[in-house]
Order: C-alpha cells, then sequence, then structure tokens
C-alpha cells in the first residue's frame, strides 16, 4: 500500500443532482487529539449507495463526513489501514472494516473501544444512526470474515439487510402473506433476500421476483425464486393469495401496479431501496397495506432487545458470508482505481446499467 500523507482523493456529489461530481483534493491538516487517521484502500460501489444518496437528507447519511456548500460526501463501506494515531489503544497499523467517504483517507474519533470494534465519536455524528459509527478491528475478527475483505465490501452490507428484512418478515409471521414480491431482485439485496428466504426451515413461502428482461436469466441461474416476473408483466403474480411486497427499487410504477393489482391481498408493503430512483416518488392512496420505509437499523434495535446485544449482526455476517460463497460463481469483481473513472462508474451505477452479477470495487489510495 501506497499512501500519500498530504492529501486525500475524494469524490464529492451535489446534493441537489446527485449526477453531477467533483474530483476533490483535499489537504490533510495535523490530528486533533484523540483522533486517527486512515488510509482507505477498497470500497465497495453498489445501488445500495445510491439508496444513501437519494436519502442523505432524510435519514443523515450526508452528515457522516460533511464537505463544503451544496456538496456531499456519499457514504461507502470499506477497508482502512491507520496510518497515523493521537490515540494509543487505537495504533497505527490497525486494519479497519466500516462506513467511510468515497476517498483515499479519512479521520476518526475513537471512543468506545472495545477488542473488536469501536464507535466513532465525533460530534458531529452523534445524532445520526449509531449503527453506522461502529468500526471493526479485523485483527480480532474471526479468520472467515478476514478472508472476505472484498465480498464484505461488497455484499455484507446489503446481505445484511436482506437477512435483517428477512428476520422482520418472519418476526411478523408474514404478515399473513402466503407469497413474497421482491421487485428488482437482481440487485444484491433483492436476490440475498430470496435465497436467504428460499434456504428459510421456518418459511414456505413462495418467492416471487420481479425484474427487467435483461436480468431475468442471470436471477433464473441463481436458482433463488420459485417465479420470475418481468417488468410490466406485474399481472402474472397470483392475486388471490395474501402478498408481501418488498421494494427494491423505489420504482413508483410497480408499487401501484402491484398495490391495484393484489389489492386488498397486499398485506405489507415495505420500501428499501432505490435501484429505480428516478422513478420514485411518494405512493398516493392504493389499496392494501400502505408502503412504509423500512429501516434496518430499527429491527435490529429489536432484536438486540431480543436477544442481546450484537447476536442478530453476528447472525447476519454469517449468513452473509454464505450466501456470497453461494453466489460467487455467477459473480465478477472488477477494479476501479482513479478519480475520472469513479465519476462514470457513479453515473453507470446511477443509470442501472451495471448488472447485480457485477461486484464493483474501488480504491483511490495512490499506488493501489
Amino acid at each position: 500500500m501506497s499512501s500519500d500523507l498530504t492529501a486525500s482523493n475524494e469524490l464529492w456529489i451535489d446534493r441537489d443532482d446527485i449526477r453531477q461530481s467533483k474530483i476533490v483534493q483535499r489537504e490533510l491538516t495535523p490530528l486533533k487529539e484523540g483522533e486517527v487517521r486512515v488510509a482507505i484502500d477498497k470500497f465497495g460501489l453498489t445501488s445500495n449507495n445510491v439508496s444513501y444518496a437519494v436519502t442523505g437528507a432524510s435519514i443523515g447519511y450526508w452528515g457522516y463526513y460533511p464537505a463544503e456548500q451544496n456538496w456531499v460526501k456519499v457514504p461507502v463501506w470499506g477497508c482502512a489501514d491507520v496510518v497515523e494515531s493521537n490515540y494509543d489503544d487505537v495504533p497505527v497499523g490497525e486494519r479497519l472494516y466500516g462506513f467511510f467517504p468515497m476517498a483515499s483517507h479519512a479521520d476518526l474519533l475513537p471512543g468506545n473501544i472495545m477488542g473488536d470494534q469501536f464507535t466513532d465519536t465525533a460530534v458531529h455524528r452523534q445524532q445520526l444512526p449509531a449503527l453506522y459509527n461502529q468500526y471493526r478491528r479485523t485483527k480480532a475478527e474471526p479468520d472467515f470474515l478476514t478472508q472476505m475483505e472484498n465480498e464484505r465490501c461488497l455484499y455484507f452490507p446489503l446481505f445484511i439487510t436482506s437477512y435483517v428484512i428477512s428476520d422482520y418478515l418472519i418476526d411478523n409471521d408474514f404478515f399473513g402473506a402466503e407469497q413474497v414480491v421482491i421487485g428488482s431482485v437482481s440487485s444484491k439485496t433483492g436476490f440475498g433476500l430470496a435465497q436467504i428466504l428460499k434456504q428459510a426451515e421456518n418459511s414456505s413461502r413462495k418467492v416471487i421476483g420481479v425484474t427487467s428482461s435483461a436480468n431475468k436469466d442471470f436471477v433464473a441461474r441463481l436458482e433463488c425464486c420459485d417465479q420470475i416476473v418481468e417488468y410490466g408483466n406485474e399481472q402474472q403474480v397470483d392475486a388471490s393469495r395474501p402478498t408481501a411486497y418488498v421494494d427494491m427499487s423505489g420504482d413508483l410504477r410497480l408499487t401501484q401496479a402491484l398495490h391495484n393489482h393484489c389489492g386488498e391481498n397486499l398485506v405489507e408493503s415495505c420500501i428499501v431501496g432505490g435501484t429505480h430512483w428516478e422513478e420514485g416518488g411518494r405512493p398516493t392512496e392504493l389499496p392494501g397495506a400502505k408502503p412504509r420505509f423500512f429501516f434496518a437499523p430499527s429491527q435490529i434495535a429489536k432484536r438486540d432487545e431480543d436477544w442481546g446485544a450484537g447476536v442478530v449482526m453476528a447472525k447476519a455476517a454469517e449468513s452473509s458470508a454464505q450466501i456470497a460463497k453461494r453466489v460467487a460463481a455467477q459473480t465478477t469483481i472488477e477494479w476501479t482505481r482513479d478519480a475520472q473513472s469513479l465519476q462514470s462508474l457513479w453515473l453507470d451505477i446511477l443509470d442501472n446499467k451495471v448488472s447485480g452479477s457485477r461486484g464493483q470495487m474501488v480504491t483511490l489510495l495512490s499506488g493501489n
């Protein structure tokens, strides 16, 4: 790893038009007391990051790494090494996994130190969802995790969400549904959820995936759905059966079509992602259950109360590793190694030009 400790290479996004970005080389100033500086040598980029950008104001994703004026730093999941430290308990050489900016470097303020993790206690983060303030100290983690860094950056945040959604459905006895429809099932969170539901011992619900004609063969190869429906053919869903809809797409047209088709048999409708972010919008009066936003940290907090702190995340991590291994033969990992290429990749992901079969890893660290 080569790390220039004079500047950070970063990509900033315009909060009012997320298609607009600019490359920034930010001077690294001396660390404050208690801070550590990390060199981010890898991070994953998926449609999940588009959801972070779209909901940045409402949920707070833009607040983790403040930028300037109308620009924001969209967060990503990545791995980094501590290259400077003003905190003895987190020394130079520590390997971390967590929530970082699209950048080569970041500064953290460790607190609540444990053997395998710490919390960034920076003042500007105190009112933000706490889950994203936690950083894993990977040297203290099981070997199966340290050996899956790329998969962890790319898939685990999504497959963990898949696990938590499945747990939410199971926890609520699927709201009485006999089948689960997954919008944008070719997305990683989508096919992760489908895989979990297909494998679940306590679920016999039919799994229906909605996807484009271009991604239909990929989804079929994953063998995670009982039925695959192409966009525009929502009438193929059996409307006579109680149905739960999990919306990974944020496509208002699809939501309206399924609600109108299934009527009062649409017993649960949760909005998770925004792969079709430009087709989004706020649903008006629709038959069936009222669409509501699914916020994974809320279900995690519930399970922390039910099962004990950290148990649900450990289960989710193990599940994520199993899914990553299961789909490995159907997915490939590609690398982007400079900010200009990252700008192009960001637009491709916004435009849904990156298939779920392609995992996009990025480094902005010079020399990598």
